[in-house]
């Protein structure tokens, strides 16, 4: 290799180098005019301050997020979505190539699945081989199903609240980093958080079209499962 090669190849490196220092820098110094929104993404401002199930289960959260989506479909239709979600069960409804690089074996289901509609208080699920465990906390078929980290520094929560017009659907995450590094909270914030938006925008819109399409479908019954049954079996 020539020096002349070398220097193009120094300076060419320089200037990559310097221009993603300077996006960096940008973004950082924009983030906080667009994180509300970030966290917030489809919510009212009074969904955003409301009280939710499972706000009580970790009230020191550091980070949380409150995203929402409108539905034109009843409860009934969302809740099976909701219920067969998980790692070897339903997927997400997100970009699953995405979720499988990090080893957490999504397959989004585009129908309901019937062996995974039974789902009660205290059932669990692994997010990956050294992921956290997600426990079943507190379950209202049709109306609220609350997740929680067997380590109590996440709750994530999903909320039905019928509108007239439809149903909106809650999305609530409530994220706790106990002894964080500085670089670690960086990372959360600048990292997680906008990542977080692609996946749960996506994971949204998904839930929103396969209900849609389930409540408008002719002929379409209204969807039973398992965990109705035994709420309404146990509340008579």
């Amino acid at each position: 290799m020539s020096a002349i090669t070398h220097t193009r190849l120094v300076v060419r490196g320089g200037l990559v180098t310097l221009g993603a220092v300077t996006v960096a820098a940008a973004f950082e110094a924009t983030y906080r005019w667009w994180r509300p929104w970030c966290l917030s993404w489809g919510a009212t401002d009074s969904e955003v301050r409301r009280g939710l199930p499972g706000d009580d289960l970790l009230t020191d959260a550091g980070i949380v997020s409150t995203r929402a989506v409108h539905v034109v479909a009843p409860p009934s239709a969302i809740w099976p979505w909701l219920v067969q979600m998980g790692p070897g069960r339903g997927g997400a409804y997100t970009y699953d190539w995405i979720e499988n690089l990090m080893g957490l074996g999504m397959h989004s289901a585009d129908r309901i699945l019937p062996e995974y509609q039974k789902l009660a208080v205290g059932d669990a699920q692994r997010l990956g081989e050294r992921g956290p465990v997600l426990r079943v906390a507190e379950l209202e078929p049709e109306r609220s199903l609350v997740f929680r980290s067997d380590d109590g520094n996440w709750v994530w929560a999903f909320s039905l609240v019928p509108d007239g017009t439809g149903t909106r659907l809650i999305s609530r995450n409530r994220i706790a980093t106990p002894g964080a590094s500085r670089l670690a909270q960086m990372l959360n914030t600048y990292v997680m958080e906008p990542g977080s938006l692609i996946m749960e925008r996506k994971m949204l819109l998904g839930i929103k079209d396969r209900a849609e399409r389930l409540a408008h479908a002719p002929g379409s019954p209204r969807p039973a499962t398992g965990c109705r049954r035994q709420h309404e079996a146990h509340a008579a």
